[in-house]
């Protein structure tokens, strides 16, 4: 008798089945690549909104740096969503 895990696994494997393709070398080089510029896309809005929060809570404007903090949530989900889907186009690529 199978577990929960190893159906789900299964049902997985199905659902997609390019699943188990091996990249090539170039394939992995183009997906670090990517990695490491949307990681310093990140790392460039987290610096400059981060700086904008300490200038609003230093002036005491307390729900101005609320709005802030959101949008550094929201431009870091928009980010690497979009590094997954550049990672996505280049693991589709053969």
């Amino acid at each position: 008798m199978k577990s929960a895990y190893e159906l789900a696994m299964e049902r997985l494997a199905k659902s997609d089945p390019g699943n188990g393709r091996v990249l090539t070398a170039e394939q992995k080089s183009q997906l670090a690549e990517i990695d490491r510029l949307y990681k310093g896309k990140i790392a460039e809005r987290e610096i400059f909104l981060n700086k904008l929060v300490e200038d609003t809570l230093n002036a005491q404007n307390f729900d101005e740096a609320g709005k802030i903090r959101q949008q550094i949530a929201s431009e870091k989900a928009r980010l690497e969503e979009e590094r997954e889907e550049e990672k996505e186009r280049v693991r589709r690529a053969t």
